[in-house]
């Protein structure tokens, strides 16, 4: 196919130079309804695609025009059979993947640190979830990979299972074995599923980590707009047919996505894509060259470090996504919740995130030397500033996981209530609750509060660590399940 056509962006444009009377959902009628303010910072263009289902542009859910031209040039691109655009973020492709791949009753394993959205799956689809830990690399306080063994394992005691989901790359750039775990899947007739929302750029790089779907994974997930170039929550979800059934997930994405599909952010895929198929090595090779020139100056910073390829062969993980920059200044006493918040205060640099131990910085092709110079020097004035504290104390093991009584669909619907804190222990949790870092829920609805869980959690609120998915962040109270 001819990578250098831009299908739906050349659709909105004839459209445009139409410049029809509309009588067509938006009502801001091009820029006109726009708030002037608005307009005067931005201009007018922008507005005029933001369009609906035109003669011209397509309809997403029944493709046949512009949109689908922009899927097929997108697959071959991502080596996939099919490619859908999303405009509900890759949440919605980890829902409609899950929900494709087990039906209610049958059984899905995932990742313990698998996204929120992979819960929401399991509640659309009353899939029967088995669990995988990911390994655990304490030094860096980091989850790291899955491992093919341990897949193997989990066969063994599920021969039932449908699927298999993998966050891979995390969050962090931790890739796990995804060729071997995809033998053993496929060996055993079950679905890959990968949540690569961090992963798109992998395809065009030798120094990445190779693309999910190249080692076989059956279907993928990917937030192009994290550092690919479309508009944020701007999405695509890559499968191969060999194993997937295509009009389930043709109808589950119909059920997970938008009737009235943002043309901004389809456009915004159309146009990363030409660009990545364009000169996608050229700008990878960029945002590579760059990381590695701020892992060399972090590494020389005394008290400073920067994981690297030391990491791989340890804790399951099988490669690493250099272009993720994780900063530990532990070894000065410096918490990344508080590393994170120096940086933005008092030298203007905005990391994505933070945990116990480290900050995350993300590089893309978009970053340019001086910014790289503004992180390394701000952090070699953190060092002399905190040359003389104390280092962190290791964290605590997590408890074993709990016992599950019910599906999370079934906890979802089923009556709640919340009690004290105190109260909960023994009782089913109806929410999930994940301390941050390592970001993997100890409990999950449906599941006993065991003494041993709740003991940790007891000791990690009253040190005011940080939590992600009860209702009370504090965890003064608990949802349980009503028996």
């Amino acid at each position: 196919m001819n990578q250098d056509k831009t299908p739906l962006f050349d659709a909105i444009m004839e459209f445009n130079e139409r410049r029809p009377a509309y009588f067509r959902i938006p009502g801001h009628r091009f820029e006109r309804g726009i708030n002037q303010r608005w307009r005067d910072v931005v201009g007018d263009a922008i507005f005029q695609f933001d369009l609906t289902e035109t003669p011209y542009t397509d309809d997403l859910h029944n493709a046949e025009g512009s949109i689908a031209e922009a899927q097929k040039l997108a697959a071959e691109v991502f080596h996939a059979d099919q490619t859908f655009f999303l405009v509900n973020g890759t949440t919605c492709g980890n829902q409609a993947m899950v929900m494709t791949a087990a039906l209610e009753g049958e059984t899905v394993a995932i990742p313990r640190n698998a996204h929120k959205s992979a819960l929401m799956g399991l509640i659309m689809s009353g899939a029967k979830p088995v669990y995988i830990m990911p390994q655990l690399h304490e030094t860096w306080g980091l989850h790291g990979g899955i491992r093919p063994q341990d897949v193997k394992k989990l066969f063994q005691e599920h021969p039932d299972c449908k699927g298999l989901m993998v966050v891979s790359p995390t969050y962090y750039g931790v890739c796990s074995d995804i060729k071997g775990i995809a033998e053993v899947c496929h060996r055993h007739g079950a679905i890959l599923m990968v949540d690569e929302a961090h992963g798109a750029h992998c395809y065009f790089s030798d120094q990445l980590p190779e693309g999910d779907l190249i080692q076989g994974a059956d279907m993928v997930a990917q937030s192009i707009h994290k550092v690919t170039g479309s508009l944020t929550q701007s999405s695509m979800l890559h499968a191969r047919f060999d194993r997937v059934d295509r009009s389930r997930l043709e109808g589950n994405l119909h059920l997970v996505q938008s009737t009235s599909p943002n043309y901004l952010l389809l456009t915004s895929l159309d146009m990363a894509r030409h660009d990545l198929a364009m000169r996608g090595k050229e700008l990878i090779a960029n945002a590579v060259e760059l990381a590695k020139y701020a892992r060399d100056r972090i590494n020389a910073i005394p008290g400073i470090r920067c994981a690297g390829r030391e990491l791989i062969g340890t804790a399951g993980i099988d490669d690493l996504d250099e272009t993720r920059l994780v900063i530990s200044a532990a070894d000065l006493g410096v918490e990344g919740f508080r590393l994170e918040q120096i940086l933005f205060d008092e030298y203007n640099c905005d990391v994505e995130l933070s945990d116990y131990k480290n900050v995350l910085a993300i590089v893309t092709f978009a970053n340019v030397k001086e910014d790289i110079d503004r992180l390394v020097d701000a952090l070699e004035d953190i060092a002399r500033r905190f040359a003389n504290g104390t280092p962190l104390e290791e964290g605590k093991p997590l408890p074993p996981q709990p016992p599950a009584f019910m599906t999370p669909r079934r906890a979802y619907f089923s009556a709640s209530e919340t009690v004290a804190w105190e109260e909960a222990r023994g009782c089913i949790s109806a929410e999930m609750i994940a301390p941050y870092p390592p970001g993997i829920p100890l409990i999950y609805p449906g599941e006993r509060m065991t003494d041993e869980v709740w003991a940790f959690l007891d000791e990690y609120r009253r040190r005011g660590g940080h939590l992600q998915g009860p209702a009370d962040p504090k965890l003064n109270t608990c949802r349980i399940i009503k028996e």
